[in-house]
């Protein structure tokens, strides 16, 4: 498996960016739009800690096993959320998708699963990845149902696995996808940007 670079993924409305730190700002005020940092089951940094949120980030890109990008909506220009490759293991051709998170404007809409896809097809048909990941809070159930919507399989739980923002140790829900089962996952999710909306 390749090692996964800063690149830009675009495909319509949504851009997938190289995070920065001159996104900290952007970042902001994307997390604003739903006060989302409120959510115990998220790690959206809360207002003054979107420079940390970076730094971390760009820290894990540094050492290897991450590589964060900012969400862009293509035709405003402005930065609706959040989303990185990490856990990245070149050495079993592995990576995980995850630190998602949007604007409340932009949550169930069209977004998420064009990010998915672009994330997707960079990893499995450009960095030759043999299984990607995802991993999310057992109390995060609109992220397991958007996880589960991808065509991903539950591999199962990791109980007292991670610490949350208010101190409570998380069980971890774990779900992956194999690059066998990504051909009909890829036709699903082009299906299901362009099919008919009901009016």
């Amino acid at each position: 498996m390749r090692t996964p670079e800063p690149l830009v993924l675009a495909s319509g409305a949504v851009r997938l960016e190289p995070m920065t730190p001159d996104h900290v700002a952007a970042l902001e005020a994307a997390a604003r739009d739903g006060e989302l940092w409120n959510l115990r089951v998220t790690s959206v940094p809360a207002p003054g800690e979107a420079a940390a949120y970076v730094a971390a980030a760009l820290q894990g890109q540094a050492d290897g096993h991450m590589l964060p990008f900012v969400v862009v909506d293509a035709a405003g220009g402005r930065v609706i959320g959040s989303t990185r490759y990490h856990d990245i293991v070149p050495a079993v051709e592995r990576l995980e998708i995850g630190y998602t998170w949007y604007g409340r404007s932009w949550q169930r809409t069209h977004v998420n699963t064009t990010c998915k896809l672009l994330l997707m097809t960079h990893a499995f048909e450009t960095l030759g990845a043999r299984l990607v990941g995802w991993r999310t809070d057992n109390y995060n159930f609109a992220s397991q149902r958007a996880i589960e919507r991808l065509g991903a399989r539950k591999d199962g739980v990791l109980r007292h696995h991670a610490l949350r923002r208010d101190g409570t140790v998380r069980d971890t829900v774990m779900y992956s996808l194999a690059a066998g089962e990504w051909p009909e996952v890829k036709a699903h999710l082009h299906y299901q940007l362009t099919r008919p909306r009901e009016a």
